[in-house]
């Protein structure tokens, strides 16, 4: 996982604009995951404007993983956006794909747009879509990449900024796992944390839907997004979610969606009082003190992966024993369950240790 290398160029965000807000709320993006119809648009955009959300999403180009799933409505669903931002005065965004898509929505007179993990991926697709942008003052929401890679998504973020577009953002929407987990897309929170941190000023908006995929688990979620600091929520909102042509699973109602927003507590950025202040830092200290105790229990564990690695090599043993890393990860996942620590989490953990274990050992 890629999170230390640090960028090449910086990036300058305005101080106004779409992805920015006066108040102490967060910024929202709600709608269906796909415009199914224009009777579905404007059902789902009136319910929505009388909750004052900031932008009315609908994704109308719809890449899939499987070709025979519903691919969205295309061009056709453009004009559905552009009379419910009218009709009911809404900011509206959309998924583009390609430099095409990019024409089209500039043509039909669509907000802003954002980009799709499955494009981010691709460098040459990004600066297409960048070139076709080029000094139109679109806004772009750039999601992640689908597998945790700072670079990449800060490498899509800084096309766009180079192609003379300055109202950019970052979204936060999971990343794919090879394994089981209690969530569709593993949120990594150390990514988008860490691009945050090398871009104070970029807003990040967390897409909890595609984090979820599970709409029993976006209430919690969302108050986690808060409560880490992010500037905002992507959130999937259908009148129907169990007709729903795509993602209906992780899809809400108006319903619960204002429920939600209701119950949302943005805390506060930074630390007035004095005395919790001081209080925070004593325990920072001891926290300081168990990150030594950790390193150098790592440098131990390391050190002794080199002497095993040095029996493998005069036995002439493979460095890599598949059934030994398999044991090493049940039990680690055991006694983490134990201790009431996330077992994806150190699952992850230990398989950037054991990457690193092996290298001692070749050393």
């Amino acid at each position: 996982m890629s999170t230390q290398q640090k960028p090449v160029s910086s990036i300058s965000i305005p101080a106004s604009g779409i992805w920015r807000k006066d108040t102490n709320s967060p910024l929202l993006i709600a709608g269906p995951c796909s415009a199914e119809s224009e009777s579905q648009v404007m059902q789902t955009a009136e319910a929505l404007a009388h909750m004052r959300i900031d932008i009315f999403r609908a994704g109308l180009w719809k890449p899939r993983t499987r070709p025979d799933s519903f691919e969205g409505v295309g061009a056709e669903g453009l004009p559905w956006l552009i009379q419910a931002q009218k009709q009911y005065k809404l900011k509206v965004i959309t998924e583009i794909a390609s430099a095409k898509h990019a024409e089209a929505v500039l043509k039909a007179g669509v907000d802003a747009v954002w980009i799709g993990a499955r494009t981010t991926v691709n460098p040459f697709t990004v600066q297409e879509i960048a070139d076709a942008l080029r000094n139109s003052g679109m806004p772009v929401l750039v999601k992640n990449p689908i597998n945790p890679d700072l670079n990449l998504w800060i490498g899509a973020i800084e096309r766009f900024h180079k192609a003379g577009l300055t109202q950019l953002a970052a979204c936060h929407r999971g990343f794919s796992a090879y394994f089981k987990a209690k969530f569709r897309n593993v949120p990594h929170w150390e990514i988008p944390l860490e691009l945050k941190r090398l871009f104070p000023e970029l807003p990040v908006i967390t897409d909890i839907s595609h984090i979820t995929g599970n709409a029993d688990l976006i209430p919690p979620v969302a108050q986690k997004v808060m409560d880490i600091g992010f500037d905002g929520l992507m959130v999937e909102v259908h009148p129907n979610p169990s007709q729903a042509l795509s993602d209906a699973d992780q899809q809400i109602t108006p319903g619960v969606f204002l429920e939600l927003i209701a119950t949302l507590k943005k805390p506060s950025p930074k630390i007035e009082d004095s005395s919790l202040l001081a209080a925070i830092h004593i325990l920072r200290d001891e926290i300081d003190q168990n990150d030594r105790r950790l390193l150098e229990t790592l440098q131990s564990r390391l050190k002794i992966a080199g002497k095993i690695g040095q029996f493998k090599q005069q036995s002439g043993i493979t460095f890599f024993q598949q059934e030994r890393y398999d044991e090493v990860l049940r039990k680690v996942e055991a006694y983490a369950e134990m201790l009431q620590l996330s077992p994806e989490f150190i699952r992850a953990l230990f398989e950037i240790i054991h990457v690193e274990s092996i290298e001692k050992q070749g050393e």
